[in-house]
């Protein structure tokens, strides 16, 4: 299976030497899940075509430092590429910033929260089960790094992760075909602890070093990717 991966950010420059891209991280994490799929990038966010979502096998929208009601002309265009998408029922996962323009565009709303970054390794409760994650655990500990929530799902999405920093975390669509998460199981916990030390000073202390101090605990991203990888396959 072919996965389109619409990239919408990049890495922060200092950080690529190491971490690479955003398109790379979700290639690495899919090929660690076993299953075989093979990629294409389209980097919306530097302007390239968006193809139609009807001749793809399957999306992932990245994640970015970008927000849904910021003025970028690209981000008309994604909205239109996912709200085709829907209605040709494309499998389509939306990660970050990702889960909230696919949010966004099918009639949720996004807003920078009130509550503050969200960064470290945050703790979902698993609050429905679609058929691809029918025997999941109760909770997921997935990294996340952001300002931004859905504050409002769109009608036809039913809340699939929730905590109480961000309560609709995770959403499933009623098409059956999108799913998208505001934690970052594409993250090793590196790369998502060089982000959370970037964000001292904006940031208050405590909260970076909490954030710091969770990737002590265990990560959950390789069973949440396994997931994530069924969804696709079992399209």
């Amino acid at each position: 299976m072919k996965l389109t991966i619409i990239q919408t950010g990049e890495v922060p420059e200092h950080l690529r030497p190491r971490f690479g891209s955003y398109p790379r991280m979700f290639e690495q994490m899919f090929d660690a899940t076993g299953e075989h799929f093979t990629y294409e990038v389209v980097a919306a966010s530097d302007g390239e075509a968006l193809p139609h979502p009807s001749t793809l096998e399957g999306i992932v929208i990245t994640g970015s430092p970008a927000g849904v009601y910021e003025d970028h002309p690209w981000l008309e265009p994604l909205r239109d590429f996912v709200r085709n998408a829907y209605a040709v029922r494309t499998p389509m996962l939306g990660i970050c910033f990702g889960h909230q323009v696919m949010a966004d565009a099918l009639g949720g709303v996004v807003t920078k929260s009130e509550k503050g970054w969200g960064i470290g390794r945050h703790t979902y409760r698993v609050v429905t089960r679609p058929a691809c994650m029918l025997d999941a655990a109760e909770a997921f500990s997935v990294a996340c790094s952001h300002q931004d929530q859905v504050i409002v799902p769109p009608p036809e999405a039913e809340v699939l992760l929730a905590s109480d920093f961000a309560p609709y975390a995770g959403l499933a669509y009623d098409s059956g075909a999108a799913i998208s998460f505001q934690p970052h199981p594409e993250f090793e916990d590196e790369y998502a602890q060089a982000l959370a030390e970037m964000r001292r000073g904006l940031a208050p202390d405590h909260v970076v070093d909490d954030a710091v101090a969770s990737f002590g605990r265990p990560s959950d991203s390789r069973s949440l990717a396994g997931y994530i990888a069924r969804f696709f396959i079992e399209r």
